[in-house]
């Protein structure tokens, strides 16, 4: 799954439009968090509810909207 629209963001808790890269399933996530681990590590693990892929090996994730280490 990858990020197709963030729909809304405070702070780092961010609701996003997420989108499969094999099936074109959509679906609404209600748990993201805008840092370089979740980017990196739990976005391409996530499962498509549809066809049950994960992302394919040249994902290429997403910058963070703030700088790591950046108080907001």
């Amino acid at each position: 799954m990858k990020i197709k629209e963030i729909i809304s963001q405070h702070r780092r808790d961010f609701t996003a439009v997420m989108e499969c890269e094999h099936c074109g399933h959509t679906e609404i996530d209600n748990s993201g968090y805008d840092d370089d681990y979740y980017h990196r590590n739990v976005i391409p693990k996530m499962k498509c509810p549809k066809c049950g892929k994960t992302s394919p090996e040249d994902y290429t994730p997403r910058k963070t909207k703030y700088p790591e280490g950046f108080v907001i």
